[in-house]
């Protein structure tokens, strides 16, 4: 596999509301273009004053990683509980993991790392 040399700057890769959830956005890093899809990046933050509806989902994908960058988040992990993340936490959801995101502080900034770049999420139930 080949991948290109990407490089990006804060002020190159404006933050846009079309991204999961509607009270996040997402600014890609643009790793998905480099590695014809079989990664991806971005910088996720919160839209200020918008709340998680907390609904429990998951993602059919391989990798992913969550690293807090600044503020905290509140993740629930099917059979782990509730987690507070804060700045330098980092997670490794396992593929297919139910999980929801329960709050988070209205400056929070996290990045995300997938494989692949392009992923289906799937509603689910409540773990019992």
């Amino acid at each position: 596999m080949t991948h290109a040399l990407t490089i990006t700057h804060a002020d190159d890769r404006p933050f846009q509301g079309e991204g999961l959830r509607a009270f996040f956005e997402y600014a890609d890093l643009k790793i998905g273009a480099a590695t014809g899809g079989a990664f991806g990046a971005h910088v996720i933050r919160a839209v200020p004053g918008e709340e998680s509806p907390g609904a429990w989902h998951s993602h059919d994908l391989d990798f992913q990683l969550v690293y807090v960058t600044k503020g905290w988040v509140v993740f629930e992990y099917e059979g782990a509980g509730e987690h507070i993340l804060r700045e330098g936490s980092c997670v490794l959801q396992p593929p297919g993991i139910r999980h929801r995101e329960v709050r988070h502080s209205d400056d929070m900034e996290l990045i995300e790392i997938t494989a692949p770049g392009d992923f289906p999420t799937t509603p689910e139930d409540a773990p019992t």
